[in-house]
């Protein structure tokens, strides 16, 4: 009586299916397929957000083995064999039974189980060969196809719209970031924002993001970010602080993520209490370094470059230009990295850092995010989206980065 409110094409859900299994190749070469725990990358491969696991053999049939929500997963899911199972004993017979079996060596991505459960695998799959496969799926994420990139854009044209056009006419000097970040959320929601950011590192979490008024832009954070902020709580560490207010002359840095379909788009934008002619010499060259940076980085990023080498470039701009103090945050502040992949989790392979050297790819979506901190000021900079083309790279997340004044 029931149909699914959405549902990925058959041939996306084969292309990416066919996609791990040729990584898998090259990742574990030995495996005879690959067992899927994680709930995103089950949604990645089978079209519906599972809890259970996926068996993708190399050859034949996957099989998705489901502990609740079995009616769900036959409504959205792209495959045949879908059943319930309680217990991680019943995986192998279940998989035979359907005609997969499993194979003597077994890959499996790794970081969808605790060390318990994984434990627990080990255990129950005695009689097989368990090794690490969670490349194979990063690797095939890392490369979207027109259906993913189609809405990455759309994603990416809303979130401008909500920080650039709209926002700046509702928020002002002397709220507080708490009062910012709701607004925000607000006039996300309004333009369609699903409500949900998703992290791959584990641990990780994000809620909306981080609202930093300025010197916030610097308070000490445990976040994988360059970006400081006081946040709203030390158990929830994101938004913004009651406390905190956007004072005349502050920048105020907005890194939130934006989120449709399931896909992701990141950016940072910068405003100014004041008018522009308020705004001081360091501020304004610190933030139109920062947008250089971005713009070096499109022009070069295209198929071949490495992350790597975007990586080296900025870090040593940053030191000929004096800039080498508070580059991608102050202190303990600082970050390894100028960008990321980003995808279905805001931090998706690869890191644009050094040891990064496996060549972009048509196809790739990038985060650019170069930052400058200010100490006992703020920070500053940009982040937008990028998508790597045949012949370079193009911003899907707007074409304006200048700070916005807001009086």
């Amino acid at each position: 009586m029931f149909e699914a409110t959405s549902r990925i094409p058959d041939q996306e859900l084969v292309r990416r299916r066919d996609s791990v299994r040729a990584h898998l190749q090259t990742v574990a070469p030995e495996a005879g397929g690959i067992l899927v725990f994680s709930r995103l990358n089950i949604y990645y491969l089978t079209g519906t957000y599972g809890q259970g696991v996926l068996w993708l053999p190399v050859s034949g049939r996957p099989v998705l083995l489901i502990r609740k929500g079995v009616n769900r997963a036959r409504l959205e899911a792209g495959i045949e064999h879908i059943h319930p199972f309680k217990s991680y004993l019943e995986l192998a017979g279940l998989c035979a039974d359907a005609g997969s079996p499993f194979t003597p060596t077994i890959a499996a991505v790794m970081s969808g189980l605790t060390w318990q459960l994984g434990n627990m695998l080990a255990a129950k799959l005695k009689e097989h060969t368990i090794v690490p496969g969670d490349h194979a799926v990063a690797l095939a994420k890392m490369v979207k196809s027109e259906y993913e990139l189609d809405i990455l854009r759309r994603c990416g044209a809303k979130h401008h719209r909500c920080l650039y056009d709209v926002l700046p006419t509702r928020i002002k000097p002397g709220m507080n970031e708490r009062e910012i970040s709701h607004l925000a959320w607000q006039t996300f929601f309004e333009e369609g924002h699903m409500g949900i950011l998703r992290m791959q590192a584990h641990g990780e979490e994000c809620f909306l993001g981080h609202v930093a008024a300025g010197d916030s832009g610097n308070y000490p954070s445990g976040f994988n970010g360059p970006l400081g902020l006081r946040g709203e709580h030390p158990a929830s560490a994101f938004m913004g602080n009651e406390n905190k207010v956007w004072q005349p002359g502050e920048p105020l840095m907005l890194d939130i993520g934006f989120q449709i379909e399931g896909y992701h788009t990141d950016k940072t934008q910068g405003y100014f209490a004041g008018p522009e002619s308020a705004k001081t010499d360091e501020i304004r060259r610190a933030h139109d370094f920062c947008i250089s940076l971005q713009d070096w980085m499109c022009a070069t990023a295209k198929p071949g470059v490495t992350p790597e080498e975007l990586y080296v470039h900025c870090v040593e701009e940053a030191r000929k230009q004096g800039f080498a103090e508070g580059f991608m945050g102050l202190d303990e502040n600082r970050v390894p990295f100028v960008g990321h992949g980003i995808g279905l989790t805001i931090d998706e392979f690869p890191p644009i850092a050094k040891g990064f050297t496996q060549p972009l790819e048509q196809g790739m979506v990038m985060a650019f995010e170069p930052k400058q901190s200010i100490r006992g000021v703020a920070m500053v900079g940009v982040e937008n989206t990028f998508e790597i083309t045949a012949d370079g790279c193009r911003c899907i997340s707007g074409d304006k980065y200048d700070m916005v004044p807001v009086e």
